[in-house]
């Protein structure tokens, strides 16, 4: 359903009407906000979750003061399962200020361009290993895709591959994403595979330090060995290992962008030839799969200084929740939202606050993922290649993506069927 275009209201932020709107959020998923900012006529309503107070909020102008300015912090801003899982207690998106950016620069020094451009041709090596290693068989392009992926992330970071089991890492990155948004025995099972990884890096830091591991100089994974806290300490082995796992699942994560990319060429194959021809179209295919598709619906915050916005004030300790599908689907911004149209990134003009699947404003100065630059070149590179080599034909199933399941994928996780050896 496209979504219509609705003002704020005049009256400052309207209740939802719930009592506690925990149970809704479950049952509608991606769609929670948006069918409480059409029935209200608003993008801003005050409800309950869980029992907790929130203020539930979309759109551009949202996401400006959400994300810039240092009106929030990420303490306290999300279920304690979701934080433990994606991202623990001293990783950098939990910190705020001058030690927030210290560290932030660490990851964007990472991530340089030629960084990036790296990281894209490991992945391609890894992806062209795949497609043989899988030929003649029907395999998940999910399942695929995160040990691709994986694979390729160890790679970037300089960690030998003896070092690491890397199916059973696969496995463990994987589930963290999977069961971000579970309760329960399934979360509570990510959880503990969770500490399995952290366990596993804390050992690959320690014996970095040690020098028993020959580790290039320039790797991700020596920056973060031997880099310091703001005060100039070595950052503690723990906080090394959440950072290390900070590189390596959200490289993981893009597997659901690879699929999603297949998804859209499936289903809009006359793309493909432009996407096969020109890295441009690929990018912005690409960034129309980001923006079109499921990936994570929200992200919290809770005030640390008091601000007014849409007639009211906020008060440092008010939980804000930003609904990031709704304002990938703002029809304020986005011309027919629901319709899948590469073209509408022709000549866009990149405003942080309305492309925010990964996080709002600017990377270098808030808390954007400064890996969505390596997002977009992975996704990209995959499309493009899908386009120009067919490497798999798709058999019938259920290629529906149901929007209560968060995080999203295909109900029958995009099965192919790999070309043979030899195959044009």
């Amino acid at each position: 359903m496209t979504q219509t275009m609705r003002r704020p209201s005049e009256a400052g932020i309207p209740r939802s009407g719930a009592l506690d709107d925990g149970p809704g959020f479950l049952l509608d998923g991606y769609t929670f906000g948006q069918r409480r900012f059409r029935k209200l006529g608003t993008d801003a309503f005050t409800t309950r979750l869980a029992g907790r107070p929130a203020t539930v909020v979309y759109g551009a102008d949202a996401a400006r003061i959400f994300y810039e300015g240092d009106r929030f912090s990420r303490e306290r801003a999300m279920p304690t399962s979701v934080q433990h899982l994606l991202q623990d207690e001293g990783s950098v998106q939990t910190l705020e200020g001058a030690a927030h950016h210290h560290r932030k620069t660490m990851f964007m020094q990472m991530l340089r361009p030629e960084a990036v451009a790296g990281l894209t041709r490991i992945f391609d090596a890894e992806w062209t290993a795949a497609t043989v290693r899988h030929a003649d068989t029907t395999r998940s392009l999910y399942d695929v895709a995160v040990e691709t992926l994986t694979r390729a992330a160890v790679a970037w970071c300089g960690i030998p591959e003896e070092a690491v089991d890397v199916r059973q890492l696969a496995g463990d990155l994987a589930a963290m994403v999977d069961r971000a948004a579970s309760f329960g025995p399934p979360n509570w099972a990510a959880r503990a595979r969770r500490r399995r990884a952290e366990a596993s890096a804390r050992s690959l830091i320690e014996r970095v330090r040690r020098g028993e591991l020959s580790i290039a100089d320039e790797t991700p994974v020596r920056r973060i060995a031997t880099e310091t806290d703001a005060d100039g300490g070595l950052l503690p082995v723990e906080v090394a290992a959440v950072e290390l796992l900070n590189v390596l699942r959200p490289i993981v994560a893009v597997s659901r962008y690879l699929v999603f990319g297949a998804h859209a060429l499936h289903h809009h194959p006359a793309w493909a030839r432009g996407v096969a021809a020109d890295d441009e179209a690929a990018v912005r295919f690409a960034n129309e799969v980001r923006r079109r598709y499921p990936f994570f619906p929200v992200m919290g915050g809770t005030v640390q200084r008091a601000f007014d916005w849409r007639s009211r004030t906020f008060q440092p300790g008010e939980w804000v929740v930003l609904d990031l599908y709704a304002t990938n689907h703002d029809a304020r911004a986005w011309s027919a939202p629901e319709r899948f149209n590469p073209d509408r990134f022709t000549g866009w003009n990149g405003d942080p606050n309305t492309l925010v699947p990964q996080g709002a404003g600017e990377v270098a100065t808030g808390h954007r993922c400064p890996g969505e630059a390596a997002t977009i070149a992975l996704t990209a590179e995959f499309v493009q290649r899908v386009a120009a080599e067919a490497p798999f034909t798709v058999p019938p199933q259920d290629l529906r993506i149901g929007l209560r399941r968060m995080p999203a994928l295909p109900r029958d996780r995009f099965r192919v069927r790999f070309a043979g050896p030899g195959a044009a």
